[in-house]
């Protein structure tokens, strides 16, 4: 049963996907909302402390965990919560995590690729968080994610399959290697674009299914064979 304007809205079928979501500028309160729309977000756990307090009544423990959340095609968030119990407090960062998510800016940024498929980020993009400064830069196609563990976590949930990173800062620390990582995508959406720009560079905001440009010599390839086929 939906509780806010914009759970109403996404049951009565106003609302038809993640992008108008975050085009309302409703503020997103009930992760059914996201489940709804985004039924193939995949989840995994960041990083889990054990913070511990003494009390008159003897040493409490509780949990802090961090989670991120993605469709891996565009759509990401992050999330922590804390609790006495690692399982409901695993559910509650999932949970926060969905309704943190953005939408990200992918395409063919790197000058030695011409693929024109959204494989990488469009531009160069930096993301700050405590002491810890990411820098990703768009990297050619089959090149991977050259990035540590933490942030790879992110950009692979996020739908970046090639990129460059340089890290500066006390990156051991989980938490703000993640949110570095998670403001960095963030920046793909603040920078404007130019219309020639976006054709250029083949950025894409959000989902979408990657569509594959032949080159030249492949398709007339294909057309002389077809021909032949045909006689």
């Amino acid at each position: 049963m939906p509780k806010t304007k914009l759970g109403k809205l996404v049951n009565e079928g106003k609302i038809t996907s993640i992008s108008q979501v975050l085009e309302s500028r409703l503020p997103l309160r009930e992760p059914e909302i996201v489940d709804m729309l985004l039924p193939d977000m995949a989840d995994e756990v960041a990083d889990v402390k054990m913070v511990q307090r003494m009390t008159d009544s003897g040493r409490r423990v509780r949990f802090a965990i961090t989670c991120v959340v993605g469709n891996r095609d565009g759509i990401v968030g992050v999330g922590r919560a804390k609790g006495r119990e690692v399982g409901p407090a695993i559910r509650r960062a999932i949970q926060d995590a969905k309704l943190n998510i953005i939408e990200i800016r992918r395409g063919c940024g790197s000058w030695q690729c011409g693929c024109l498929t959204p494989h990488t980020l469009p531009f160069r993009v930096e993301g700050r968080s405590g002491s810890v400064i990411l820098s990703l830069r768009p990297a050619p196609r089959g090149v991977g994610l050259a990035v540590g563990n933490v942030a790879k976590r992110v950009m692979e949930l996020a739908g970046i399959n090639d990129a460059w990173g340089f890290t500066s800062g006390h990156s051991k620390t989980t938490l703000n290697f993640t949110y570095a990582a998670f403001n960095a995508l963030k920046q793909t959406v603040s920078y404007r674009v130019t219309s020639e720009q976006l054709d250029r560079l083949k950025i894409r905001s959000g989902t979408g299914k990657i569509h594959v440009v032949e080159s030249e010599p492949e398709a007339a390839l294909q057309a002389g064979q077809q021909t032949e086929a045909g006689r």
